[in-house]
């Protein structure tokens, strides 16, 4: 598949993406964490990518949402998944479901929501999951105390590509091996031409170098698992909790050893250095405190010289021989003649002191002797360069040893590579299962039947399509959900829905809309029971805001003009055309606009007050349903929320009239109520 071919990648973005191991796959797969992790781009836009290869997949070219108040229903929707997602990579992964007209897409959307509702959301995985983020790579570690080295300049080349944590040298024979094994502690030759080479140092012929880079640069794996550290362990406790909570995160259980995880993350530092091992540490602090060990070893001398030159009866006075001390005078004859003995003892202390201060092994110590082994002196003196020489011996040493223990370290985590990617990414997939999960429970929902268009429907459902809503409650009203009323409705065909001042019909046309949007993202629908017809394009027309001028007024017939032709296959939902004019043109244009829906078998529901204009200048049956006032009771509205289907409802005024008939009586009244 070419990555340009999904909708929405361009050249740029098809570059980023192919700097990913595996481009296409990861695109293929969905997972928005995967593809966040290609140059430049973000979370939101891995979405859209996704979301871009999953219509390719399914051949899904069209768009449902044809108009804005049916693309504000859709983001109120995705607002109250996100609403209960933990982790922000839910929220983001949330955005790949869309309503779709694809049988298959809707199908595998569903799939994954009737999983999903069967989780249980147990607040300690919850509480769990905030600790979880989607990995990220580390940035490139250098490192110094190794080097590749070749003899090919397109050999070198590759290196400083495929390994840009190493220095890559350029070498001709042997005697250039042997001079990088003077400045690094160790030299990897990538050349098979050097294999048999024998040069002192650490020096490794490796021609599989460049294929083996946990072998080669071991700092590469520790550093990632040691930038993830904390996502990782966060990971592993989700794992464990939903487990104790008997809703496992997978099946078989989570894709990596959390025992053996744990154990080599303790063996690895934040910064991606090994702790844990004692003769490291003791390099490491050698290393470290050799200045300062030399530096108290001498004192250490010096202390046991002024006290034996105290307690000594020489020629000159000891108090006056350390006042010739103190003034620099040259010493070293007084004190071989002198104190010979006592200075090879100070001396011997001095090198017992770094020794031990330092830890030294028998071999090291050996080493260190000649700091203390020039003339004597007061104060005693040491030799840099022995000093130096012992530096760069424990140096190598603790490098060797570091690598060594990377090495064995990153052989440990290779194979847990591949499997904590899957441990974090399964967790995070289930904070969306458990966002889907929370919705259906919150608002009752159900899985819907989302039937194709050409089904024909039972005695009681949709014929040639349409929808039907039993006990639908809509979670977008301003009040609590449990104090929403539900509703049955449903409709085939062009509809007329009637009924009086704040009766519910607007927020009947939110619930249809949000049904059928939820339904064809695969998703869970806050009713009892719903069958909806997949439709091709959903448009809903919300209430104008008062008449419209005529330019506005010719733009919005244009709009309709454009709809009607060849609407199969689509919902079309309007709130009160008949505002955008006068009522007598608006009746007409109203019924002109259902006659052609009609004609091509198109489900629509029109809330107007002009139900009764409308019908009779209709040149067919139109349907008209009503929510159904029960009258007033206290001045306050009764109403039954659910449309009565072939009914259409008295308006509030008609009430109201009635209302005064009954009260008051009077011959007024009565002929006002046979007027309606």
């Amino acid at each position: 598949m070419e990555l340009e071919a999904i909708p929405g990648v361009g050249a740029k973005t098809a570059a980023a993406l192919s700097e990913l191991d595996d481009p296409v796959e990861t695109v293929e797969s969905g997972d928005v964490a995967a593809i966040a992790r290609a140059p430049g781009v973000n979370e939101a836009r891995a979405a859209r990518i996704a979301r871009g290869a999953i219509r390719r997949r399914h051949d899904d070219a069209g768009r449902v949402l044809a108009t804005d108040r049916a693309r504000e229903v859709y983001r109120s929707a995705i607002d109250l998944l996100r609403e209960r997602t933990v982790t922000d990579y839910a929220a983001k992964r949330l955005e790949t479901f869309y309503p779709s007209a694809s049988a298959s897409r809707i199908a595998e959307a569903q799939s994954l929501a009737a999983d999903a509702t069967d989780r249980d959301p147990d607040p300690d995985v919850r509480e769990a999951l905030a600790g979880v983020e989607p990995l990220s790579d580390p940035p490139t570690v250098r490192v110094r105390d190794r080097c590749l080295a070749t003899a090919d300049a397109e050999t070198l080349a590759r290196a400083e590509r495929a390994v840009p944590e190493l220095s890559v040298e350029t070498v001709e024979n042997a005697r250039d091996i042997s001079e990088l094994a003077r400045s690094y502690a160790t030299v990897i030759v990538i050349d098979e031409a050097f294999a048999g080479l024998d040069v002192e140092g650490d020096v490794k012929v490796r021609p599989d170098a460049l294929e083996t880079p946990a072998e080669t640069v071991p700092e590469r794996l520790l550093a990632f698992f040691a930038t993830n550290r904390d996502r990782l362990e966060a990971a592993a406790a989700v794992h464990e909790a939903a487990a104790a909570a008997g809703d496992p995160v997978t099946p078989d259980g989570p894709a990596a050893d959390l025992d053996r995880l744990r154990d080599a993350l303790a063996r690895l530092d934040d910064d991606g250095t090994i702790v844990g091992d004692d003769e490291l540490a003791r390099l490491s602090d050698a290393v470290d405190d050799l200045d300062a060990a030399v530096s108290t070893a001498a004192s250490v001398a010096d202390d046991r010289l002024r006290e034996a030159i105290r307690e000594r009866d020489v020629t000159i006075e000891g108090t006056d021989f350390l006042s010739l001390v103190e003034q620099g005078a040259r010493v070293d004859s007084l004190l071989d003649r002198e104190l010979a003995d006592e200075y090879d003892e100070a001396i011997a202390a001095a090198r017992e002191h770094l020794a031990d201060t330092l830890r030294l092994a028998p071999e090291e110590a050996e080493l260190a002797d000649p700091i203390f082994d020039g003339d004597p002196s007061f104060p005693v003196e040491h030799d840099e360069e022995a000093v130096s020489r012992l530096r760069t011996e424990l140096a190598a040493a603790r490098d060797r040893r570091a690598a060594r223990l990377k090495a064995d370290l990153a052989d440990d985590l290779g194979d847990l590579r591949e499997p904590v990617e899957a441990l974090v990414r399964d967790a995070l997939e289930l904070d969306v299962e458990l966002a889907i999960s929370r919705f259906a429970r919150d608002f009752d929902c159900v899985m819907p039947e989302v039937v194709d268009p050409s089904a024909e429907g039972g005695s009681d459902g949709p014929v040639d399509g349409g929808f039907r809503i039993e006990g639908g409650r809509s979670p977008l009203l301003d009040v609590a959900f449990d104090d929403v009323e539900p509703i049955d409705y449903g409709v085939s065909g062009a509809t007329l829905l009637s009924g009086v001042n704040s009766g519910g019909k607007t927020s009947t046309l939110d619930l249809v809309a949000l049904v059928v949007v939820l339904a064809q993202m695969g998703l869970p629908v806050p009713a009892e029971s719903a069958t909806v017809e997949r439709f091709e394009e959903v448009h809903y027309y919300a209430k104008s805001q008062g008449t419209l001028d005529a330019g506005a007024f010719e733009a919005t017939l244009r709009d309709f003009g454009d709809l009607v032709e060849g609407a199969d296959g689509r919902l079309v939902l309007v709130d009160e055309l008949e505002s955008i004019t006068e009522p007598g043109a608006s009746a007409k244009i109203i019924a002109g606009i259902l006659e052609a829906l009609d004609d091509q078998n198109a489900t629509a529901v029109f809330v107007s007050h002009l139900a009764r204009e409308i019908r009779d200048a209709a040149d067919f049956a139109v349907a008209v349903d009503g929510i159904e006032a029960a009258g007033l009771v206290d001045g306050e509205l009764r109403v039954n929320r659910s449309p009565k289907k072939g009914h259409l409802a008295r308006s509030t005024p008609e009430l109201i009239v009635e209302k005064l008939a009954g009260d008051r009586g009077g011959e007024f009244y009565d002929d006002l109520l046979e007027k309606f």
